[in-house]
């Protein structure tokens, strides 16, 4: 039996985070997990923290502008997953220096958990967000760390819920907004998923220096589709309202910042493509469901009924 690697994660008390740590331990892996001082007055992160512990985590005090402190939990591991939200990605850029000078990580797994951002095609209207992320690919490559890129595309938990209805917290039951021909396919992963997939990396060396893609049979659809999918559960037609391209990308425009950027992520997946116009072998990435046929996923179909 081989040895499991020691496992550090940062970001343990947030949604995504909170999984990566209970998989690691469930499959296994010594657990580390980095925690910022005021985590323990906050009582929903205690809750975690408490549950993580009592199932064997331990518990380093420190955070991502402490270098010192990130040096030495560093040492303590073969693998670090980081898992800070998504428009804090250049807060990595110690944890990358932290990680060369400690120079006993055999893989760094950092914050990426969406679509891929250097296959995005919105760079010139999405305020930097996928910039950042590739910006700390680069540094960790030009540091020569040993990584995995996990390209999840959309969580469950965002735009799902509502149909892709900006502004609604459930499914619509008379009338549905279409973008674009509502043809192109986008994908969605349930967190808890996309933690199983992600810790089964940790020791897989196909994944080293390598994007892990997420587009399970069963959660890649179009709006059109997804509507169909609706319709059914509900036995019921919806109204549709089509907003097509140009249209989309006046309202991105005339919409402020950040309140834009649920329409951006829709013209990024729905309309341009972009979590599926490219195939991933050929772009050199791997494909999750391939890797791990055996882990169970929640299907789109499974999710849609439970918002029934």
């Amino acid at each position: 039996m081989e040895k499991k690697s020691k496992v550090l994660i940062i970001g343990a008390t947030g949604n995504l985070g909170f999984h990566l740590a209970q998989f690691s331990l469930k499959f296994g892996h010594p657990t580390f997990i980095l925690i910022r001082d005021s985590a323990f007055t906050d009582p929903v992160k205690l809750q975690k923290l408490n549950s993580l512990t009592d199932a064997g985590a331990t518990i380093l005090k420190g955070c991502l502008e402490d270098e010192k402190n990130l040096v030495e939990a560093v040492k303590r591991v073969d693998v670090v997953i980081c898992s800070i939200p998504s428009k804090q990605a250049l807060d990595q850029r110690l944890l990358i220096k932290a990680i060369k000078e400690a120079g006993c990580v055999k893989k760094f797994i950092p914050s990426e958990f969406g679509a891929d951002p250097d296959k995005v095609q919105v760079s010139d209207i999405d305020q930097n967000f996928y910039s950042q992320k590739s910006e700390i690919r680069r540094l960790i490559e030009a540091e020569g760390i040993p990584y995995t890129y996990i390209c999840c595309n959309l969580l469950m938990n965002y735009l799902l819920p509502s149909l892709i209805q900006p502004g609604l917290k459930t499914p619509p039951r008379d009338k549905v907004t279409v973008f674009g021909d509502g043809n192109v396919k986008g994908v969605f992963m349930k967190e808890h998923d996309v933690a199983a997939f992600t810790t089964c990396t940790i020791d897989d060396p196909r994944a080293l220096n390598k994007t892990l893609y997420l587009r399970p049979p069963g959660n890649v659809y179009s709006i059109n589709e997804l509507i169909e999918i609706w319709e059914s559960k509900i036995g019921k037609k919806l109204d549709k309202i089509y907003v097509p391209e140009d249209q989309l990308l006046k309202k991105i425009k005339d919409t402020p910042y950040p309140d834009n950027m649920v329409l951006v992520f829709i013209y990024s997946v729905f309309v341009r493509g972009d979590h599926t116009y490219f195939n991933i072998e050929s772009s050199g990435g791997v494909d999750g469901t391939q890797l791990y046929p055996h882990l169970k996923y929640t299907t789109i179909s499974e999710y849609l009924e439970t918002l029934v």
